[in-house]
Parts: structure tokens; sequence; C-alpha cells
């Protein structure tokens, strides 16, 4: 079974005009299966051999003679031998066809700087994350309640074998991640620890990134903390909310927000079972984690950067802000299944404080009503993706 991704026209545009291509993201999000819908012609090649990755390492234009052909070559994982990026950057300037090269990487650690240096001007990058809600609702798999989806999370081998148990699937998620990716990096010795932090990371989700807690609460220092946030980061585990930079004449917080990937990938971490969603004290948090990230993966899909914020002061807080450069859209998360009015007075707050439209102002809960009110309007979870970011 093949999903349809909605970034897939937004890269084939980009062939288009760019010699090489890079999907980023975290595994099993669907890159491999992606690529090799939308280039079907193209040869292709796994780094995660040992035997194919030893070939490219010790003999690199041999690698590439061996794979030349007429449309293009897919290199999967091609972090491990990221050298290959000097010898592609010499077959563009040479040749210059658009759309040869597509490479897919699960590990973003330097991948970006790596990129931009070598291949500046010659390639286009772009971030699959996992299956949006839209994306789910046009292949008809979307769940029926947020809970459920919470809890089910959006990768799409979860969906894709109706047999497979997601509480199992995100398991050995989670001890591939551990045992492939981090065992590699020296700056992780002791990788229980670093579960336990992964796990105290999980139990925060919607709350505001306090290192000395978190290295207090797991046993590490300062430092060590934020050198993990940002391999969680990097990794695609976890993404940082930042908050807005204008303060409207207020002492505003200065510390993003955290939100994991994948609310699935969250609850398997924090043990959470099918059937305890609804109750859990995080329930509230998980549902603002999912919906915020929903944000983010139509952005990528569109081929846009993120220009998603938090604001907050002492006294209101709004879960998200969406800057299209001209103005900004307050969006207020509500995890209740009934409207009320209450919910505007946060986004009504920062309409007079900050002089924008009222009737701009979202609000964003679990119900399934799409009300217009004059202080803004009501837009159930399931059709998030309808809001223009």
């Amino acid at each position: 079974m093949f999903i349809k991704r909605a970034i897939a026209q937004d890269i084939l545009e980009a062939a288009k005009h760019f010699s090489a291509l890079a999907v980023l993201g975290p595994r099993q999000s669907g890159k491999t299966t992606l690529v090799r819908n939308v280039f079907t012609n193209h040869a292709y090649v796994n780094l995660e051999h040992p035997k194919t990755r030893d070939f490219a390492v010790a003999d690199p234009e041999g690698f590439f003679e061996q794979y030349q052909n007429e449309y293009g070559l897919i290199i999967d994982e091609f972090q491990h031998v990221p050298e290959l990026l000097s010898y592609i950057q010499i077959f563009i300037d040479e040749r210059k066809r658009p759309g040869y090269f597509i490479l897919t990487g699960s590990q973003n650690f330097l991948m970006n700087e790596k990129i931009s240096q070598t291949l500046a001007g010659r390639i286009s990058i772009h971030t699959l994350l996992p299956l949006s809600i839209g994306e789910l609702k046009e292949a008809a798999l979307l769940p029926q309640s947020p809970e459920e989806l919470i809890w089910k999370g959006c990768y799409p081998s979860v969906y894709i074998d109706k047999e497979l148990s997601p509480e199992r699937w995100y398991q050995n998620y989670i001890q591939t991640y551990l045992e492939r990716d981090v065992r590699q990096l020296k700056q992780v010795e002791d990788l229980q620890l670093f579960r336990t932090f992964v796990q105290l990371c999980a139990g925060r989700v919607g709350q505001l990134l306090n290192l000395s807690s978190l290295g207090n609460d797991c046993g590490v220092s300062d430092t060590t903390a934020r050198r993990w946030i940002a391999l969680l980061e990097a990794s695609y585990i976890i993404v940082l909310l930042q908050p807005y930079h204008k303060n409207f004449n207020k002492r505003i917080t200065k510390s993003p927000k955290l939100y994991f990937v994948d609310t699935g990938l969250a609850c398997s971490l924090l043990n959470i079972q099918e059937n305890s969603v609804t109750d859990h004290y995080l329930r509230g948090g998980l549902f603002e984690n999912m919906m915020i990230v929903d944000f983010y993966k139509r952005a990528y899909n569109q081929g846009g950067v993120p220009h998603f914020y938090f604001w907050r002061d002492q006294t209101h807080e709004i879960d998200l802000i969406i800057d299209r450069g001209t103005s900004i859209y307050p969006a207020e998360i509500k995890s209740s299944r009934t409207i009320s009015q209450s919910f505007f007075s946060n986004v009504q707050y920062l309409a007079q404080l900050a002089a924008l439209n009222p009737k701009d102002n979202v609000i964003i809960y679990t119900g399934d009503e799409h009300q217009k009110r004059t202080m803004g309007q009501v837009i159930g979870w399931r059709d998030v993706d309808s809001i223009v970011i």
C-alpha cells in the first residue's frame, strides 16, 4: 500500500531546476518509498548496507561509475558516506543534469551544513515528517478520534500494516534509534541514561524547555542536557517551538517549548496505553503537540520554511503564532470538545495589543464544528489543514 505524500509535487518541481535533491527526515517517515515512487527510473543504492558503504568509501569513483545511468541515482542514507558529496559536486558541475541525484538521510547531524558547504546552489533540500492529518484524510486512514491519533501516531508503517501493533512498532523504533543512531555518537556514553532523558522529555510535551530541571531529574549537567536536546532535535525526535520575538512592550518568555515530532512515540515512551489517553494528565499537552507539529508538516510539504512561534507574557499565552511576513495570526489549541467563550480570551488580548484583525483569530479544538464568530473562527481537529499558513 502506497500512501500519497503531499510533498511529492514540490519535489518534482525542484527536480526540474536542481541537479541534486536531498530528502531528510526521521527514520521510517517514508523517504525511501516516496523517492522510489516519484523517481521510478532512477537506480537505487542503500548505504545502510555495509558492503555497499565500504565500496563507496574505498572507491567512490568506481561506485559512481557502476551506478551511472541515463535517468539518475537515488542514494539512501547518504549520511554514512558524506565524502560522496564532493564527487557529486564534480559530476554536477561537469554534466548539469536536473534531478539526477536524489539523496535521503535520517540523521541531520551536520548534514545541512555539509550539504550547504559542498553543494550550495546545486541542491534542493526537503524535509519529510510522518503523515499529516491531510494526508491521512486523503488516504481514508484518519482515526475517528483525536485520542486514537495521539496514541497511534502518524508513521506510515503503523497504517500500512493493519496487523502491526503500534505499541510494538514504537518500542522497536526507540530501540533502533538508540542502537543504530545514538550509539554512533561519542557524546552519548550511557544509552540507558539517555533513554531516561528522552522519557523525561516526553513527560514535558507542550512545556517550556527547562534544561536545569531536565538535567537535575536525569542526573546530568546542564551542558549535557543542552547537547542531548540538540541531538534529539537533529535526529527528528523533538521540535522546539521558539517564542515570538516581539514583546509589544511586555515581559515575554524567551525559552522555547518542547514537542515531539510524533505523539505515538511520546505515548510509547510514557507507556500510555490505547484506552488511557482520554483520562491521562498529558492529554491536553499531547493534543497541542499533535496540532503544532501538523503545521510543521504542512509547511515542509509545501516546500516552505516554518515560521511558527508561541507567545507568552506574565499573564497570557498564545499556543501558536503563524507569521506570514506582513502580519501574524494567533491560534489557540483546546483539548475540550465543547466550545466555550473563554477560548477567545487570550487571542482577543493579543489582537488588541498588536492591533490585529480579530477575525483572523483561530481556535482549534477536539470537536467537529466549524464556526465563524466576530472574534475569530473555531475549527475542529480534522480540518486543521484548512488553515492557511
